[in-house]
């Protein structure tokens, strides 16, 4: 895989195998990041880490921050070495633990951006349901959703945008 845009634009990293996690095509990161346009200073939430690509391309294009929490023992190994080797270590935070559990134990903690891509073959409802007590006032939340599924109804967050790319589709919400 590798960084779109930014300062690492070009920079490749590696990608985690298995059924696990499914990384994202690059075609649908560039089209979330056109979509959110500047984020340069935004605080960012990677909740379904994976290889860790949708936290390292927003610091690439300017976030302030990034927390990636990935519960796969051999995905958060593979962030933590993409984050390493691409010299971000200081402007991010790495969580092994479940969303719902860390949400939990972070109640206050709160976000500009928040980017969901949870894996598809099973869904984390309950994960997902924890998400939106962490978008700071004014911040966006983005989730990657399979494409044939019907959209994930955050409570307190409404839909703003809606893109669909094949498998998935790309939705784009904020605080009502």
């Amino acid at each position: 895989m590798r960084v779109i845009s930014g300062f690492l634009g070009g920079r490749t990293f590696e990608s985690p195998h298995g059924h696990r996690t499914h990384p994202m095509a690059e075609k649908v990161r560039g089209a979330i990041f056109g979509v959110l346009g500047d984020i340069k200073d935004l605080t960012v939430l990677d909740a379904f880490a994976g290889s860790g690509a949708l936290a390292i391309e927003a610091i690439s294009r300017g976030a302030k921050t990034a927390t990636l929490i990935e519960v796969d023992k051999g995905a958060h190994t593979i962030i933590e070495k993409n984050i390493e080797a691409l010299g971000i270590d200081e402007r991010t935070t790495t969580i092994r633990a479940f969303a719902n559990a860390w949400s939990t134990r972070h109640q206050d903690q709160l976000f500009d951006l928040i980017l969901l891509d949870p894996p598809y073959d099973t869904l984390p409802f309950r994960d997902l349901k924890a998400m939106p007590r962490h978008l700071a006032e004014g911040g966006t939340l983005v989730l990657s959703w399979p494409g044939k599924a019907d959209t994930y109804p955050f409570e307190g967050l409404e839909i703003v945008q809606h893109k669909e790319y094949g498998d998935s589709q790309l939705i784009f919400y904020q605080r009502v």
